[in-house]
């Protein structure tokens, strides 16, 4: 067995090549940052299907059906067909065996996707602008009714901003001068969000670049 202080170094001295080889993608595409991203890649997927064999597939589809109930067996067959039938799509002459599961993989994700944005998106978003009108929920009245009314045409110009339909004129389908004034307020909030989401994985990376930074600093001091 390894002591702690030889584990140490190993672990940093791997971090401090990782570190060098990401780092010099700054002089441009390169091998060492090439085989960096293949190594991570590559960690990444066996982490997850090994994830998926301890998590998932064991326990709930082959152990059911080595050690469970007649019942359990009968109700497994169909997810363990799918699987099977989804490994088709390795082979082109047996991808069109694979197409009921992939249709059912894509069915589900997008049920749960507009289930997702309906009920941890739309309904949230609406019930907290209209909370914001609410003049029992601590503060002045003046800044509440300025804050839900900022909130309130923020949400509404953003979807007028992406409504599309318009009026067939002689010049071609166009929108009615109010709805494009509101879009073009709608244009303003979405680019400020934007700015604001830029500017915290701006924010995000420099955090992470200082930290790899220190690290390899304190690796290096370390030796001396």
């Amino acid at each position: 067995m390894l002591s702690n202080s030889v584990l140490d170094l190993i672990t940093g001295f791997l971090s401090f090549i990782f570190t060098l080889m990401i780092l010099s993608y700054l002089i441009g595409d390169n091998p060492l940052f090439r085989v960096a991203i293949y190594i991570f890649v590559g960690v990444s997927a066996g982490y997850a299907a090994s994830v998926a064999w301890q998590h998932v597939l064991w326990p709930k589809l082959f152990q059911p059906l080595i050690f469970g109930t007649m019942q359990q067996r009968l109700l497994l067959v169909v997810p363990l067909l799918l699987g099977f039938l989804l490994l088709a799509k390795l082979s082109p002459r047996s991808a069109r065996l694979g197409n009921p599961a992939m249709a059912f993989l894509v069915g589900t994700g997008a049920a749960v996707a507009i289930g997702g944005a309906v009920f941890g998106t739309i309904f949230p978003q609406t019930l907290a602008s209209i909370n914001l009108f609410d003049t029992g929920a601590g503060g002045s009245l003046v800044e509440r009714l300025f804050e839900g009314s900022i909130f309130l045409i923020g949400t509404v110009s953003t979807l007028v901003y992406f409504q599309f339909s318009a009026r067939a004129t002689p010049a071609g389908p166009q929108r009615s001068r109010l709805v494009n004034g509101v879009a073009l307020v709608g244009k303003l909030f979405i680019a400020v969000t934007f700015g604001v989401l830029f500017a915290g994985a701006y924010a995000a990376a420099m955090t992470a670049l200082i930290e790899r930074m220190f690290s390899l600093w304190a690796f290096l001091t370390s030796f001396f």
